[in-house]
């Protein structure tokens, strides 16, 4: 499966397994998503499970509450994830507190899907990558797949849980995994084993990292489209780097990446989003904290850049392998 058709193959599993699961967004019901994620669903299930909903972000989310409130599991989408400030109030104030403000009388079981990242020459309005905004508001869960079989597994996961979960789904990886040479030829993900998805219903448990690659001699804490192109920078540099795919941005599986950090003693942090209060910031902190002892290098990051995301210079802006490259070699050489 594509990871566009492993997000439709969740999504169809459990509202099969759940009348109580009901997706909706703009363009999401007859047209089946910009994307083609929820295409065939309305049909099989109807306009009442699936259906279109009016360009108005909070209104989405504001209702999606309302739903989750009341007994539904609401999965919605925003058709990308540079839309989703004008819902941040509701996000913020109202998805993220309710538990807190009833006392746990009431929770948010819901989730907000987000296609995100750049690489698709989107331009500023259309290949941000917003984890780091979401990861300090407290009540949400954030969660970022980075391949069709996480892809599935996680949203599952989600659409399960008792929390609000923001689904961050790096539209770069949607047809094939992309390790940043953006000359190179797309592969697509049925030449591809983590392009092997089961039809039927399982999940990958939510704040759980992933050891993408193993090795001795530097880690790489990175997620989404950054997993490839950290994968293709170790490959092309020969440095023995071991990837943890964070897959859950928060909470956060520190057990594994402090048990990497401690085997190398060398770590670089790799996100495609502005680097200045970025998610590296904080992953570069709990390094610092939990592994102090057994570093023998200083903490190396690659991001993007403090800019908008162009357009004319999208491979300027990107981290792409050479970049990564050339942090592994520092990390390695100090």
């Amino acid at each position: 499966m594509t990871m566009v058709q492993a997000l439709r193959s969740g999504l169809d599993v459990m509202m099969g397994r759940d009348e109580n699961v009901v997706v909706y967004g703009e363009d999401v019901g007859y047209f089946g998503g910009v994307f083609r994620v929820t295409e065939g669903l309305q049909a099989k299930y109807g306009k009442t499970r699936c259906f279109d909903a009016p360009i108005s972000e909070s209104g989405i989310v504001a209702t999606a509450l309302g739903m989750a409130a009341y007994g539904l599991e609401p999965v919605v989408e925003i058709q990308f994830a540079d839309y989703f400030y004008p819902a941040m109030d509701q996000i913020v104030s109202e998805v993220a507190r309710l538990r807190f403000r009833s006392a746990g009388d009431f929770s948010a079981p819901m989730v907000i899907r987000m296609p995100c990242g750049g690489g698709i020459y989107g331009g500023q309005t259309h290949s941000q990558s917003p984890e780091a905004v979401f990861a300090h508001i407290c009540g949400i869960r954030t969660v970022m797949p980075s391949n069709p079989y996480d892809a599935k597994g996680l949203l599952i996961a989600s659409i399960e849980c008792e929390d609000p979960v923001i689904f961050l789904e790096p539209k770069r990886l949607y047809n094939g995994p992309f390790d940043g040479r953006h000359d190179q030829p797309v592969v697509p993900w049925s030449r591809h084993d983590m392009g092997k998805v089961p039809e039927g219903y399982y999940k990958v448990p939510l704040t759980s990292a992933a050891v993408f690659r193993p090795g001795k001699a530097v880690t790489v804490l990175t997620y989404g489209t950054m997993v490839w192109v950290s994968e293709r920078a170790a490959i092309d540099t020969g440095i023995d780097a071991e990837i943890i795919d964070l897959r859950s941005i928060w909470p956060l599986d520190l057990e594994t990446i402090v048990n990497s950090v401690k085997k190398t003693g060398r770590c670089v942090v790799v996100h495609e989003a502005t680097r200045t209060g970025g998610f590296g910031a904080e992953l570069a902190a709990l390094v610092q904290e939990q592994c102090f002892y057994h570093l023998e290098a200083p903490i190396e990051r690659v991001a993007g850049w403090d800019t908008p995301y162009p357009h004319a210079q999208e491979w300027a802006y990107f981290p792409g392998p050479a970049r990564v490259g050339a942090a592994l070699k520092r990390a390695v050489e100090a």
